[in-house]
């Protein structure tokens, strides 16, 4: 793994010079080894396996199991703690792979996003506050950028859904890259390229909150439907997802899963 904030921080520099060379800032081929944190809540796991990758010789297995007498969070997730700042302009690239049996539910399967605990907000309850996500529901990719001020006494925020981006198939690896330029005014932009293809663009729009919390960069199964909902759509209460060629860079060469 590459290391973190100097090396973030000297490569916001260059990207604001141009004809500079790009740069990686972040990467993780499949391994435990290399994140801030681990976490899996109840059942879940985190494990790293050999025999599903998409390249090179390990991968990361998320699972979860339903419980309906739990009323908790449902998250098997990697952070990297330092995803943004708001003034970044970055690349976020990974693969993913349902497992072959995925039922497919109008229910949401969060597959990775930004989130920032930003202490003494109060709002919501819960001091941790996610921006931007990505999720599986029904079988399309979903997206979401996120604004406004969020913070007591104004709890006031942006939701806008991006939804039916892309058809997500079971059983075989997609490549997502992200890029964002996370501005709380109309300067921000945010894409994503599903499988090579660009399948969303929201450009001179605000695409994070008017402060400067740090947001984590997760990649991971969060069954948010389960606790948001209360309940789980159809039969199927154990789902495993796995991950490779996690990375963060400057440009989309720099976190493109399907580099040469």
């Amino acid at each position: 793994m590459v290391a973190i904030e100097p090396l973030l921080a000297a490569s916001l520099a260059l990207l604001a010079s141009p004809g500079v060379q790009a740069s990686r800032i972040f990467y993780n081929a499949g391994a435990l080894d290399g994140w801030d944190h681990v976490r899996h809540e109840h059942r879940g796991t985190v494990s790293q396996v050999d025999n599903v990758v998409f390249r090179g010789s390990s991968a990361l297995k998320m699972t979860q199991q339903h419980d309906a007498a739990y009323r908790g969070r449902y998250h098997s997730e990697v952070d990297h703690n330092h995803g943004y700042r708001r003034g970044d302009e970055l690349f976020y690239g990974f693969a993913f792979r349902l497992s072959d049996s995925w039922q497919f539910q109008d229910q949401s399967y969060n597959i990775a996003q930004f989130i920032a605990d930003r202490p003494g907000a109060g709002c919501g309850g819960d001091d941790w506050m996610p921006s931007a996500m990505v999720w599986v529901q029904g079988n399309q990719l979903t997206s979401r950028v996120v604004s406004g001020h969020y913070r007591q006494p104004n709890c006031g925020r942006s939701v806008e859904p991006l939804r039916n981006l892309a058809v997500v198939s079971a059983g075989r690896w997609h490549r997502v890259v992200i890029q964002a330029k996370w501005a709380s005014d109309s300067s921000g932009l945010y894409r994503i390229w599903f499988d090579g293809n660009k399948v969303a663009e929201r450009l001179g729009v605000p695409t994070t909150i008017d402060d400067d919390s740090v947001f984590q960069f997760r990649v991971g199964l969060y069954a948010n439907g389960w606790h948001d909902e209360g309940y789980m759509e159809g039969s199927q209460g154990f789902r495993q997802i796995w991950y490779d060629e996690v990375g963060i860079g400057t440009t989309f060469k720099d976190v493109d899963p399907g580099r040469q």
